[in-house]
């Protein structure tokens, strides 16, 4: 997986949606089994969502800043 900073804003936006798949599917795992094999990918998950769509804002304003000028 490429960084996430040269990443463009729709390849970003692909990238919130899969790991919010991957999150459900974690959750989904625990609520059935109420065990998890890898607890600790749920919230390697969620930080990896969180920096994405930091990425996703930043690009975002600046693409609206460069608009506005």
């Amino acid at each position: 997986m490429e960084k996430k900073k040269h990443q463009s804003i729709s390849e970003l936006k692909a990238s919130v949606l899969e790991l919010d798949r991957e999150i459900f599917a974690i959750r989904s795992e625990l609520s059935m089994n109420r065990k998890l094999e890898k607890p600790h990918l749920l919230k390697a998950k969620r930080r990896e969502k969180a920096r994405v769509l930091t990425q996703l804002t930043l690009k975002q304003k600046s693409q609206a800043a460069g608009k506005e000028a």
